[in-house]
């Protein structure tokens, strides 16, 4: 891993409406290493999803700042994949891959090879014409998976990509995304409150309080990769942590409930 790729100093947000104010999020500083996994575990309405809103320009932070280390000039900073919602209808499987590298006027040869390229890692090289109402729920993640790597950005935004789908779907489409990491590695800021899931795809795992959001504590996974959801499993001290990051949720659910 290279240096700080994502440098946040300070950053508190609050939503304003009808004269009342709520604070999503509360004095956050955070550095993400470049190349690093990143997840983030708190419980519902903990500002998680606005984090990442911030981080993506989608909202503005009330107080501080952050910084994304840009690295080529024609690279986007970032892309963001989210639950549902991702891909276009009105474009095919292979239009809604080149996308972002269409409105980014790549050449038409780039492009082509980027999408292919893409299409095939995450298994959908022969369903390149259909179009999305003709798709699962697990093959449209697929395309958001391979839109998002295949227009290179600096950093990788994911709000829980995975949480709608069965158990089956979302085991193959864990080992595709780490599989494209591993080749790739992008720095990736990822959404979860499957705990199985932030143990298996992280570098470090960052626990946030309840509302207003605060991160209070940090959770390195020192397990080696390539790892397997079985391996997870199977070990005791990833049962501990496993165990320890059930025990805040379940004291920040009830804190919030006071």
């Amino acid at each position: 891993m290279g240096g700080t790729k994502i440098a946040i100093r300070d950053v508190t947000k609050a939503f304003y409406k009808k004269g009342s104010s709520v604070t999503a999020l509360e004095g956050i500083t955070l550095d993400i290493t470049d190349g690093e996994f990143v997840c983030l575990i708190g419980p519902s309405g903990c500002g998680k999803t606005t984090l990442l809103r911030i981080l993506a320009d989608l909202e503005t932070p009330s107080v501080g700042s952050f910084d994304i280390a840009s690295g080529e000039k024609d690279r986007p900073l970032q892309s963001m994949v989210f639950q549902e919602r991702g891909v276009i209808p009105w474009l095919s499987v292979e239009e809604n891959v080149a996308f972002g590298l269409k409105m980014r006027k790549v050449p038409e040869s780039e492009v082509k090879e980027r999408t292919a390229y893409y299409l095939k890692k995450v298994g959908l090289e022969k369903f390149a014409s259909l179009y999305p109402k003709e798709l699962s729920g697990g093959m449209k993640q697929r395309v958001s998976i391979a839109r998002a790597f295949a227009n290179d950005p600096e950093i990788l935004l994911m709000d829980e990509p995975f949480a709608a789908l069965d158990e089956q779907n979302k085991f193959i489409l864990q080992e595709e995304l780490l599989s494209i990491w591993e080749e790739t590695k992008k720095t990736v800021l990822f959404i979860t409150h499957s705990i199985d899931e932030a143990l298996l795809l992280s570098d470090r795992i960052l626990l946030m309080s309840s509302q207003p959001g605060r991160i209070v504590k940090e959770i390195r996974i020192d397990f080696p990769r390539p790892r397997t959801m079985e391996q997870i499993r199977a070990d005791q001290k990833m049962a501990g942590l496993f165990l320890e990051i059930w025990q805040h949720l379940q004291d920040e659910v009830q804190k919030s409930r006071k």
